[in-house]
């Protein structure tokens, strides 16, 4: 308490804590450089004799610049004022000499214009992130959020997270725990209630995903000619010869078939786009047997994803066949696309895929057998094979 009314007292006596700029003092040293002498103001008086400043200023060509006494550094102020060079000075020493008091300082500036800025935490980014969500995205961002990993920073506020945070968290989560994480992260950047990015885009750790492949057309036969359920049977003879999500699939109704022109339409959970697909015998005799009003999979329909994932890997261990889920369907179908030549276009606009790059990626381990030239261009153009112009000559 003394020390506290000393240092009231003696700063009504003209001790401060102000960097200075005195004739003597080292802040208004005669820079190698420059000729120009700084000139006193109110800022600058008193002398305060029991502090070292870090940072001194000096004017080179009519500009200010700051120079560290600690590692003789020296940086522009970019400016020319004195009043303005003196402030900044005055900024990068206290700095300096209050680190303990800056985020304080920060977080009351930034109060100024929200309140709720400095008091937000991750756990309340996470609810409106998922608060956006629709469809099947909402139940997967629930889950997500549920991760223990996130458990680490769910109440820290965001104001005063550190790089250090996040890598620990990443460090305790999984794959998903790195793809949500940055989904949260961005969407608190966008929304402006981060300052500035808590870890740089350029520093986050590369996701590495399971390899994923496509289920083969044996293995399909295969886990049909196991399966008693004609329901589950009919569902997975659909998802080879459409390539749809398994919620698409699940939620087919026996109105989406235009039977007179061979149609079928649906809109995608996922996106909420309209896909239109002509459908081929194979596929038409499949759903002949199905209902003929309401949904074709009433059973699967009421499930919710894992468990229909769950019946499906339970079909496969029967088979003793691994490393295929239901979603290797939509890689089966791009994969086969690929390989018979289907138009990318279509096929891109079959599996519901809006970027190249990611329909690319579903059908990159296709094995396709690039015919000979001469043969493909004889085809497209209809020429008579030249074995056969010759067998013909020589009659």
């Amino acid at each position: 308490m003394a020390t506290v009314s000393r240092s009231v007292s003696e700063a009504r006596r003209g001790f401060t804590t102000q960097p200075q700029f005195l004739k003597d003092s080292a802040e208004t040293r005669h820079n190698s450089r420059s000729n120009a002498r700084l000139k006193l103001d109110w800022f600058t008086e008193p002398v305060n004799q029991f502090m070292k400043q870090r940072f001194i200023l000096f004017r080179r060509n009519g500009v200010f610049y700051a120079e560290d006494t600690t590692t003789g550094k020296q940086a522009s102020l970019r400016t020319k004022d004195e009043g303005e060079a003196l402030t900044l000075l005055h900024s990068k020493n206290e700095a300096h000499r209050q680190p303990a008091i800056n985020l304080q300082i920060a977080k009351s500036y930034l109060a100024a214009t929200d309140e709720s800025f400095v008091k937000r935490t991750w756990r309340e980014v996470m609810a409106e992130f998922v608060k956006l969500k629709k469809g099947s995205n909402h139940p997967r961002s629930e889950r997500a959020v549920a991760d223990p990993a996130f458990d680490l920073i769910r109440d820290k506020q965001l104001i005063e997270t550190r790089p250090e945070h996040f890598l620990r968290v990443l460090e305790s989560g999984k794959v998903s725990t790195n793809n949500y994480l940055r989904r949260f992260h961005n969407f608190a950047v966008d929304m402006g209630w981060l300052p500035w990015p808590v870890l740089p885009k350029k520093r986050w750790p590369a996701i590495h995903y399971k390899e994923k492949r496509a289920i083969t057309h044996k293995e399909h036969e295969t886990i049909l000619a196991r399966e008693k359920n004609q329901q589950m049977r009919a569902f997975l003879q659909c998802c080879w010869h459409i390539g749809g999500s398994q919620s698409d699939m699940a939620h087919l109704r026996a109105e989406d078939m235009d039977w007179k022109n061979l149609v079928l339409s649906f809109f995608r959970a996922k996106t909420g786009a309209a896909q239109v697909i002509h459908v081929g015998k194979a596929l038409a005799d499949v759903l002949r047997d199905l209902p003929s009003e309401g949904l074709l999979f009433p059973r699967l329909a009421a499930m919710d994803e894992k468990h229909r994932a769950s019946l499906f890997q339970r079909a496969c261990r029967r088979v003793k066949i691994t490393g295929v889920s239901l979603h290797s369907y939509r890689y089966a179908w791009a994969e086969r696309a690929r390989v018979c030549g289907y138009p990318e276009r279509y096929a891109q606009e079959a599996l519901g895929h809006s970027s190249k790059a990611v329909h690319r990626a579903y059908a990159r381990k296709a094995q396709v057998t690039i015919p000979a030239l001469e043969d493909f261009e004889r085809k497209m153009t209809g020429a008579p094979d030249r074995k056969s112009t010759r067998l013909n000559s020589s009659h």
